[in-house]
């Protein structure tokens, strides 16, 4: 168990590695502070480019950030001047701000995140069209050899009872050649691409080589790519609902968790509202709340007599912690 925790640091420590350009860069920025007027949250201002390490080679940085708690406060009061700067007040404001679903003030504060992360989590995490993104382009620049492979407890097999998830976890040799093929798949085709490129190792200056944006094109969706990233909080808020939901894909529920130790940092009375109202809350349907009210008369319900299609009354039932009804 040694062995694998200092081979998995080995690997952490070298996956994480920016190059020594970006490092001096970010050494340079975190040794010179700039002065300014503007609201700061020494909290955030702490975590300012470190690297938040996620899955094995992934990370998630934070490049700049705009405004706090108190900008969505000043943007909801804006209509009858300053306000109070009482810390109870603006906590019972936001609180009353996140239950009501109010957004615009919520959109005052905004975040530059540097992403590291796999293509395929990158994939499922664009469809989310409220961000500014920029990403690496491998038609200038190489990719890096570094792919994404998952850890036992994430081999799993296709969930039965729902097309989108996972199962039973797999084990002994059928886990080991699932991992060897992911292994092998990456770091041949990572070596094609470099011969395609003629780089590397295989480089021969007798060759041109192929065009980086064609040889891209064999690289597999376990290959890291790496973006910035920003949006407004409002936005943010709710792909972490979505992302950082017990449900969401562990892969991109990782990033989204860490994400969520950023925004704790960053404005922590807009995180412990959203936390209560939107990502430990559940929403009921008129007819759901019907059926809470004749459950609190004592009535006995069923799923028969519920009104609720059986998927619907597993997720009404389990929402209250009534699975045995």
């Amino acid at each position: 168990m040694a062995s694998q925790n200092a081979d998995h640091a080995d690997r952490l420590e070298s996956s994480l590695s920016l190059s020594e350009v970006r490092r001096r860069d970010i050494a340079e920025a975190r040794q010179n502070p700039a002065q300014t007027l503007r609201p700061t949250v020494p909290a955030l201002e702490a975590l300012l480019h470190e690297l938040i390490p996620v899955l094995d080679h992934g990370f998630v940085r934070v490049i700049d950030y705009m405004g706090d708690d108190s900008a969505v406060v000043q943007a909801a009061r804006v209509s009858y001047g300053r306000g109070t700067k009482k810390v109870s007040e603006d906590r019972g404001l936001i609180r009353y701000l996140m239950r009501h679903r109010h957004t615009t003030p919520f959109e005052m504060c905004a975040i530059k995140l540097h992403v590291k992360l796999p293509i395929f989590i990158a994939r499922q995490w664009i469809r989310h069209r409220m961000a500014s993104v920029n990403e690496i382009s491998a038609r200038y620049s190489i990719l890096d050899n570094e792919f994404y492979l998952p850890s036992a407890g994430q081999l799993a097999a296709q969930s039965t009872d729902n097309r989108q998830g996972r199962g039973t976890v797999l084990e002994g040799e059928e886990a080991a050649r699932v991992l060897e093929i992911l292994r092998e798949d990456a770091l041949r085709t990572y070596r094609d691409y470099e011969f395609m490129l003629n780089e590397g190792e295989t480089r021969d200056p007798a060759r041109q080589g192929l065009a980086r944006e064609l040889a891209r094109i064999n690289l597999t969706l376990n290959t890291y790519t790496q973006w910035y990233w920003k949006a407004d909080l409002h936005n943010l808020l709710h792909f972490l609902s979505l992302r950082a939901d017990s449900h969401a894909q562990y892969e991109i529920r990782a990033y989204a968790e860490a994400i969520l130790k950023i925004v704790a940092a960053w404005t922590p009375l807009t995180h412990e509202a959203f936390i209560d109202y939107r990502l430990g809350a559940v929403t009921l349907s008129k007819t759901a709340i019907g059926l809470v009210a004749r459950m609190i008369r004592g009535e006995k319900i069923t799923q028969t007599s519920s009104g609720l299609g059986e998927r619907e009354w597993r997720e009404f039932t389990a929402a209250l912690g009534l699975e045995d009804l």
